[in-house]
């Protein structure tokens, strides 16, 4: 694809930099009450919840998975012991599309990018000698979304926990796939009802579980500016709304569970507007557009990530700096939960010394910097709030292009989020190209020789392992429960019921990721991208 990028779009950074300090004519027309109010009050651009971390911190939910669920389950104990309050769970590459470890496709791939789950089995062995009940805990899926979300279900049943009391996030968010990461299985439209399926679901069921993590990280990491991020972000909750109340649920049951995911990148300021704007934009859209009544349906309550596109294999330890820099912006904006990258993210999976480094530093942020000790100390700030009505205005006039398209699906089919994601990619890669654009160890500042720190492996001898099990609970199980499970859910799939208790029930008769993708897939079909794409 050959992208145009003007020298206005490939300036825009440059032009937003030259003005070099803000005063009270930048804010001449501001309404403290309508824009900012309190934190804990509409339009919560200070912050969800008043006392904020003076009170309760936020949650340290380090991304964990790797090699074999033995392997990450015995990381995940190690993380719990060092001081890590919530789990969060990263699927290999095989697991992400659908695929079993034994599938051809699979090999090579099997616990190389996060931990191999198949099968129940396998999700037993993840979470071994941990209680659901005690601990929330995020999955980072998508297609396969509903599949691994009743594996997760079938543990806490056979560990007697009630589906009521459990605690957690699923990613969940398949849109952002055809707009930036490219894992996506079945066309955009039976991929979104499975989200609402899910929706549906742990709404009855559920309701201390976040339904979809509406994910802004993925697009901000393939290229997208703040705004673009920001924008892409909420246009993509906001069609997750429409479509659950086209399927009849009430506003004020499900959007309380909707949380959201963004980037955390290293113009400081910036992010900390972004996060502002966010609150700032869904209070108003779900009060004022969606009706929603309830408070709590207002509250955009996000996770924050470090941002891993800005690491650098050159002088990996640099990027401890980057993540702290990265952290306190995540905190200053108002995150509600927190990953911190490993510095060795760009050579491998995080060994354990660089896993301990990134959780300590959050710790140090939460326990020694006395930052968590007032709530949103920016505001009133003449730079950041002129930046945060900026970014808000800037979001308004792609949430209008989007409308223009015909809203979101419209706009997927058109390919209208990929194209503007390429051409701020572009733009990026023209300012570093320049030289107006700096990054230290890389562009400047250089180092000749190789990184000296440690490297997780993953052997060889884990993807064997692996297909060996997955190979052995496919000869014994119950062959008769396990057809008849497969061929519910494929009938569900056809009469367009919600397809959770299906794939609860043939999650217990063992069927695998794969036999369910495909079962499901026989109805859906495979998408290859779109015709316009």
């Amino acid at each position: 694809m050959i992208v145009q990028t003007s020298a206005k779009q490939a300036n825009g950074q440059a032009a937003r930099e030259s003005k070099l300090f803000h005063k009270p004519e930048d804010l001449k027309d501001f309404d403290y009450q309508k824009m900012l109010a309190d934190p804990g009050q509409f339009p919560y651009t200070r912050g969800p919840h008043r006392t904020m971390y003076t009170q309760r911190l936020w949650t340290m939910r380090q991304f964990a998975g790797f090699g074999s669920a033995d392997d990450t389950n015995e990381r995940f104990k190690y993380l719990l012991k060092a001081g890590q309050t919530g789990l969060s769970t990263a699927f290999d590459l095989p697991t992400l599309m659908g695929r079993d470890s034994d599938d051809p496709l699979s090999l090579g791939e099997v616990g190389r990018c996060g931990v191999a789950i198949s099968s129940l089995a396998d999700m037993r062995r993840l979470f071994d000698g941990i209680d659901p009940s005690s601990v929330s805990t995020s999955m980072t899926i998508n297609a396969p979304a509903c599949i691994l979300l009743a594996f997760y279900i079938a543990v806490a049943k056979e560990k007697g926990v009630a589906l009521k009391d459990l605690r957690g996030t699923l990613q969940n968010d398949i849109l952002k796939e055809f707009h930036a990461q490219n894992e996506y299985v079945f066309p955009p439209r039976p991929s979104v009802k499975l989200v609402i399926d899910t929706i549906e679901f742990c709404t009855e069921h559920m309701p201390q579980w976040n339904t979809v993590s509406v994910s802004g990280y993925h697009i901000r990491e393939a290229g997208a500016t703040a705004a673009e991020e920001l924008a892409f972000t909420l246009a993509d909750g906001m069609e997750y709304v429409r479509q659950s109340l086209d399927r009849g649920l009430d506003v004020d049951t499900f959007a309380p569970r909707l949380s959201f995911f963004f980037d955390v990148h290293n113009d400081f300021f910036e992010e900390i507007a972004k996060l502002r704007a966010a609150r700032r934009i869904w209070s108003n859209v779900m009060r004022d557009k969606f009706g929603a009544k309830s408070e709590r349906s207002w509250l955009l309550r996000t996770h924050c990530q470090t941002a891993g596109v800005t690491l650098t294999e050159q002088q990996p330890m640099n990027n401890l700096i980057r993540v702290a820099y990265q952290a306190m912006a995540a905190v200053l904006g108002g995150t509600q939960s927190l990953h911190t990258n490993s510095m060795d993210e760009t050579l491998a999976l995080p060994s354990e010394l660089a896993v301990k480094l990134a959780l300590r530093t959050q710790q140090i942020l939460a326990h020694e910097t006395n930052v968590p000790d007032v709530v949103d100390p920016l505001a009133g700030s003449y730079y950041v709030e002129s930046m945060t009505n900026e970014i808000e205005a800037k979001a308004q006039k792609i949430f209008d292009e989007i409308e223009d398209l015909g809203g979101v699906m419209k706009a997927v089919d058109k390919g209208y989020f990929r194209r503007r994601i390429a051409e701020s990619a572009v733009a990026e890669q023209r300012r570093i190209e320049a030289g107006d654009q700096k990054i230290v160890g890389v562009t400047d500042f250089v180092e000749q020789g190789a990184p000296d720190i440690p490297i997780l492996q993953i052997s060889q001898e884990t993807e064997d392992a692996q297909v060996a099990n997955l190979k052995k609970l496919k000869k014994n199980r119950d062959a008769l429960q396990h057809g008849a499970a497969l061929e519910r859910l494929r009938e569900d799939t056809k009469q367009g019921k919600n397809v959770m208790p299906a794939t609860t029930a043939a999650a217990e008769a063992d069927a695998t990721v794969g036999e369910m993708m495909d079962t499901m897939m026989s109805v859906y079909g495979r998408y290859d991208g779109g015709p316009e794409w």
